[in-house]
């Protein structure tokens, strides 16, 4: 999922744009709207989130623009701005969604996914291709062997989505705890548990390891 951020804060502009690639998201982070609106007319994105009081060209300037162009790429405001007259003139520029600053990380992907899956048609840019006929979609994160869905649990998806993102390369434990469980207290006995419950839902290959290396999942 290729993901545009515009946010100037700093500090929200770096966590947002760390999260989501940890979740495995393409992720091009801006700080003011002049240089993201260039980014939008030269590169496809899946989804925006747009701060309204950025610098050279605000949110709302932005949002017009993409509306007169009649774009149809999905927006989430996020703001600090709670009064009712910003929330309508944001809807009537064309935003999706409203999230009110501060918000948890966690609120963010729902919202993302839940957009996505409603506005985004599958394509094969989308489609990750693997080994023993397993395929990965980014854009309604499905995961498939031999055309039919896999059923994963979430936690399972993060593991996937993860390791795809960081395709063909070895991942620690380490890293995927960090990643994935967000360094909360998982054991490794744990961590090795999602994988094998990945690998009976999928096949044995599908994920691969090396010990001192960790884990993988080669794309063709």
């Amino acid at each position: 999922m290729k993901v545009l951020v515009v946010e100037d804060d700093y500090i929200y502009n770096e966590s947002i744009k760390e999260y989501l690639i940890s979740i495995g998201c393409s992720v091009d982070a801006f700080f003011d709207g002049e240089s993201a609106l260039e980014a939008i007319l030269n590169k496809e994105y899946h989804i925006l989130l747009v701060d309204i009081k950025i610098p050279k060209f605000n949110g709302y300037k932005l949002m017009r623009y993409l509306k007169e162009t009649h774009s149809k790429i999905p927006i989430i405001i996020i703001t600090a701005l709670v009064d009712i007259d910003s929330i309508t003139i944001c809807y009537k520029l064309g935003c999706s969604d409203y999230l009110k600053k501060p918000f948890e990380l966690k609120e963010l992907e729902f919202r993302i996914n839940k957009l996505v899956k409603k506005t985004v048609h599958v394509n094969d840019e989308n489609i990750i291709t693997a080994d023993n006929g397993i395929s990965f979609d980014f854009a309604t994160d499905k995961l498939k062997k031999d055309g039919e869905e896999v059923i994963l649990t979430l936690k399972e998806l993060h593991v996937v989505r993860f390791l795809i993102y960081k395709k063909n390369r070895f991942c620690s434990i380490k890293s995927l705890r960090e990643n994935v469980w967000k360094g909360k207290d998982i054991s490794c006995a744990d961590v090795r548990m999602h994988i094998r419950k990945i690998r009976l839902k999928t096949h044995k290959d599908f994920i691969k390891s090396s010990k001192g290396f960790g884990y993988k999942i080669d794309v063709i």
